[in-house]
């Protein structure tokens, strides 16, 4: 996603909220370059946005990126586990994190992150007790997407957990509705109505 189309969201989003915190992700390729190429576009997003704060994916890869981000004056969450932007050096979208080695290093990005002044980190699709062990070593909050129940907060997207994609059934998504079917529906006897000069009836016109 191009920066400027993030930057758009964020700021649908900031216009329509009245007290909640506002996180937008930076999208890829606009902080892997170089801290000073980071800093800018971070600046960039905030001053177009209104946002809140930023979130970047990764760990000690990126850390000066966060740090100088930081220094700026600019609010971060970090992001570890699945990190979807790195989608294609993961290969899947599975677990995160399973073995000795990644487990270990998650933690100490989660130390670094915190060391350097993020606010929050998320922590996406990993072993519940990994997530409850970051949790409980951190001091900032920890907050988890398919990351068990013993963090500090918990995300769902809105569009997954309202039944409005199909065809994605990730193990932590509780699904609370069905609009894919409420609105193909709906839509589908407005088509109908249409085509057999239903609509408009007489009591819906002028």
């Amino acid at each position: 996603m191009e920066i400027d189309q993030m930057i758009y969201h964020a700021a649908s989003v900031v216009r329509g909220v009245k007290r909640a915190l506002v996180v937008c992700d930076m999208p890829f390729g606009t902080y892997q370059v170089n801290p000073t190429e980071g800093v800018r576009n971070a600046i960039h997003i905030m001053q177009k946005s209104g946002c809140d704060a930023l979130k970047l994916e990764g760990g000690v890869e990126i850390i000066d990126t966060v740090k100088k981000i930081i220094d700026a004056g600019i609010p971060v969450m970090g992001h570890l586990g699945l990190t979807p932007q790195s989608i294609n050096k993961f290969g899947t979208f599975g677990v995160r994190a399973k073995d000795e080695a990644e487990a270990a290093k998650l933690m100490s990005d989660a130390h670094e992150l915190e060391e350097i002044g993020c606010f929050a980190i998320t922590l996406e699709k990993i072993p519940s007790d990994l997530a409850a062990q970051v949790a409980k070593k951190l001091h900032i909050p920890i907050i988890g997407i398919g990351a068990g129940d013993a963090v500090d907060g918990q995300v769902l997207v809105a569009q997954d957990m309202l039944g409005m994609t199909q065809n994605l059934k990730p193990k932590f998504l509780r699904q609370y509705a069905d609009l894919y079917k409420v609105i193909t529906d709906g839509v589908g006897q407005y088509v109908t109505d249409v085509k057999q000069r239903d609509f408009p009836n007489d009591n819906e016109k002028y």
